[in-house]
């Protein structure tokens, strides 16, 4: 008889969520190992909106074509530690009620694993493993994911039996064996990417996009960023490879829009971006690409800007952080300004109009002035393309942890709540609340 597993990717809470092409990629790998492995494979994504006749008060979340759009949400009580944040806090996804129903209908799962995000979303992980052991007296529940890896000693409270950091496919075998005493007919090699199957989207409720993984890790140390916390090493696909999986969803399911959210999409791009968008024209995949987790822009050129462009790839979103020189360096050198702009220039000569050409700044990271994010959003228009805050949210393990710790009004290093980047945990009396707000506004001008 088939062993069950139970998979679940917990709520949100927060001040404020949309879903930028969000998938629990992780875990639908896993579903997809656990089903090459013989497990009869369930999966609840809190994340998906409820039926229409759920939807109270006419609160249907509003979704796009290309996949991105809002949450289904309802208000819920503030956390003690945020009471005295005058702004509404909500729980986005389905509702408990929806949940536990969900819940009932599937069979008694032998073993449960659950999701992590964002490590101050972690109260919605305690409330959905609290379910989770209510309605599932007995069955393991393993815990896993961002929360889980960068505050393990924290997510020991959450009520799991066994908390995983790191990539969780290359611990499956020995946890099946230790817990349920199985051994794993398929196993995968984690410094071989395509030997994973391709994740279980199939078991998604959302199937407008599919998010695509290329590669994991990155050669950079960024100061702000935890990509070498979460991976092991930097490795990447063959470049036919990922056109294959992309052909294979568009003409098996119809999906014709697809997200990048690897780390180093455009790094070394003779290597990957060059010849995977060169087999995508090729083939003739009618597609539309979206990028919104932060490309590179020393990597741009005139020719991958035009094979980009002819591909597909229509959202476009750049790590540049700041103009100034000097952070630049400090936070690990990965891009100049005439970086930039010479970026823009091809990007646009290509065909993307300045709109089109979203360029991140970091707001709020330690000891930050109101005057340099002012003229970095300055220096991003002049240059023709779009500003985008992206407001700084403190990582621990990062190199810019300690300092943030320092630095920071709030208690982050003992209550991960404070890490919220809305919050803008590293605030100071020159960039204040009321500054933010005004830069964010002269984004929108610009």
């Amino acid at each position: 008889m088939k062993k069950h597993i139970l998979l679940v990717n917990p709520w949100i809470y927060d001040f404020a969520a949309y879903d930028f092409w969000i998938a629990p990629l992780g875990l639908l790998y896993i579903a997809s190992f656990l089903r090459r492995n013989g497990y009869d494979v369930q999966f609840v994504d809190c994340l998906s909106s409820p039926a229409p006749e759920h939807c109270r008060y006419g609160n249907k979340p509003r979704r796009l074509p290309s996949g991105q759009g809002k949450f289904f949400k309802e208000n819920i009580e503030k956390p003690e530690a945020l009471r005295g944040i005058e702004r509404k806090y909500s729980r986005y996804g389905m509702p408990p009620d929806v949940f536990k129903r969900a819940l009932r209908d599937s069979p008694r799962p032998d073993l449960i694993c659950v999701t992590s995000m964002m490590t101050y979303w972690y109260p919605a992980v305690f409330d959905v493993i609290l379910a989770l052991k209510e309605v599932f007296p007995g069955s393991p529940v393993i815990l896993g994911g961002t929360y889980a890896t960068l505050c393990p000693e924290h997510a020991s409270r959450s009520g799991a039996d066994l908390i995983v950091s790191g990539e969780g496919e290359a611990r499956l075998p020995e946890l099946l064996n230790n817990i349920l005493g199985d051994e794993c007919v398929f196993v995968t090699d984690p410094s071989d990417l395509d030997s994973y199957p391709y994740p279980a989207f199939d078991l998604a409720v959302r199937r407008e996009q599919v998010s695509l993984l290329t590669s994991r890790g990155c050669p950079f140390r960024c100061g702000y960023c935890a990509s070498h916390l979460l991976n092991d090493g930097f490795r990447r696909r063959e470049p036919h490879k990922v056109a294959d999986e992309i052909e294979y969803w568009n003409k098996s399911f119809g999906i014709s829009h697809f997200s990048f959210y690897d780390d180093a999409l455009l790094v070394h791009p003779d290597q990957l971006a060059i010849p995977l968008f060169r087999e995508i024209i090729k083939r003739g995949l009618d597609c539309h690409f979206h990028c919104p987790n932060g490309l590179h822009l020393r990597e741009i050129t005139p020719k991958l800007s035009r094979l980009m462009f002819r591909a597909g790839v229509r959202t476009l979103r750049f790590g540049f952080e700041t103009s100034n020189a000097v952070r630049q360096r400090e936070t690990g050198g990965k891009v100049n300004n005439e970086n930039l702009r010479h970026a823009v220039a091809c990007l646009t000569e290509a065909g993307y109009r300045p709109r089109e050409i979203g360029i991140y700044i970091l707001c709020g990271m330690p000891g930050q002035s109101a005057g340099e994010v002012r003229e970095s959003i300055s220096y991003v228009s002049q240059c023709g393309a779009r500003p985008i805050i992206a407001e700084y949210s403190p990582i621990p393990g990062t190199a810019l942890w300690s300092d943030s710790v320092r630095e920071s009004p709030d208690p982050i290093l003992s209550e991960p709540l404070y890490q919220n980047n809305s919050l803008l945990p590293c605030r100071n009396r020159d960039l204040t609340y009321e500054v933010y707000r005004h830069c964010k506004l002269l984004t929108r001008i610009a």
